[in-house]
C-alpha cells in the first residue's frame, strides 16, 4: 500500500458534490479515494500529453512541421473512413 499524506485543498463545491454522490452510489470507497482516483487519472492524463509532445516534436524534426493543411487532410481522410454508429451517416433513411 502507498503512504498516504494528508492535504488540504479548496474545491469547487459541485465536486465535493459529485465526489459524495460516488460515495453514496459506491462507485467509491469514500470521498478521498475518489479525490484520489482523480489526482491518478490526472497524473497519467500530464504524463500522456508529455509523452505526445514529445512524440511530436520527434516527428517534427525528422519529417517537418506539421501543418495545418497536414491536420485538415489527416481530418478529411478520418472523416471518409469514419463508421457512424449514432445518427445519421451516409447511406442512413
Amino acid at each position: 500500500m502507498t503512504e498516504k499524506r494528508r492535504l488540504s485543498a479548496s474545491v469547487d463545491a459541485n465536486m465535493i458534490k459529485a465526489g459524495r454522490e460516488a460515495v453514496a452510489r459506491g462507485d467509491a470507497e469514500s470521498l478521498s479515494a475518489w479525490v484520489n482516483a482523480a489526482l491518478h487519472r490526472q497524473a497519467e492524463h500530464e504524463q500522456k500529453l508529455r509523452a505526445l509532445d514529445e512524440f511530436i516534436a520527434a516527428y517534427e524534426a525528422e519529417h517537418g512541421e506539421i501543418t495545418e493543411q497536414d491536420m485538415q487532410e489527416a481530418e478529411r481522410w478520418a472523416r471518409e473512413r469514419a463508421i457512424v454508429v449514432r445518427g445519421k451517416g451516409r447511406g442512413a433513411a
